[in-house]
């Protein structure tokens, strides 16, 4: 799955034993997977912090517990450390990362962005906007946030229902709705004002 080179191994090794909590390992996830805006990130895991669905893999001197629902995005990841004069830098790549994996399996999370990068945001794009999940509620409502020309913009009640809104729900019949979390008090770059 993800490759940890030696040097990092090193230097996550002294980082962690430098934390109060013993026990501490690392956690490594992908945020907004399968899309433009990925990041494949590392971050402390303290006992006990650790998801349902995480894989942990045990490694010289401390654990790694990668993300369930990020593994197929951090096939072929490497994790490298290169020292340097001004102490050094630790390193992802992954290049899954931003490849869209989508089947319709893939959490619902998944498809809601994908459809959003893929299909919403390349036609908002025109005026400059952009849409972006903020969560899913247990009701099943995704709530969206708007940005760019979209945030403020007069025009995005019908840009929600009968674009966003319609493109989601006919393809993810499982979403009871969809609600905008957006500030539009803000009309500084609103596409019409």
């Amino acid at each position: 799955m993800v490759q940890i080179t030696e040097a990092a191994q090193g230097y996550l090794r002294e980082l962690l034993s430098k934390q109060d909590d013993k026990g501490t390992g690392i956690r490594v996830f992908v945020s907004q997977p399968g899309t433009p805006h990925a990041e494949t990130c590392i971050a402390y895991c303290r006992p006990g912090e650790e998801q349902d669905g995480d894989e942990p893999v045990e490694f010289s001197g401390f654990r790694a517990w990668f993300e369930g629902r990020s593994q197929k995005y951090l096939e072929g990841a490497i994790v490298d450390y290169a020292a340097d004069r001004m102490g050094g830098q630790l390193t992802i790549k992954a290049p899954n990362a931003r490849v869209p994996q989508v089947g319709a399996d893939a959490p619902l999370e998944d498809r809601i962005n994908y459809i959003l990068y893929n299909e919403v945001n390349p036609g908002l794009a025109a005026h400059g906007g952009q849409v972006s999940l903020v969560e899913i509620t247990e009701e099943k409502i995704a709530v969206l946030k708007f940005g760019g020309g979209c945030q403020g913009c007069s025009a995005v009640d019908i840009t929600l229902k009968n674009g966003v809104e319609k493109t989601l729900m006919d393809q993810l019949p499982e979403l009871v709705g969809i609600r905008d979390a957006t500030d539009h008090t803000n009309t500084e770059h609103a596409y019409y004002q």
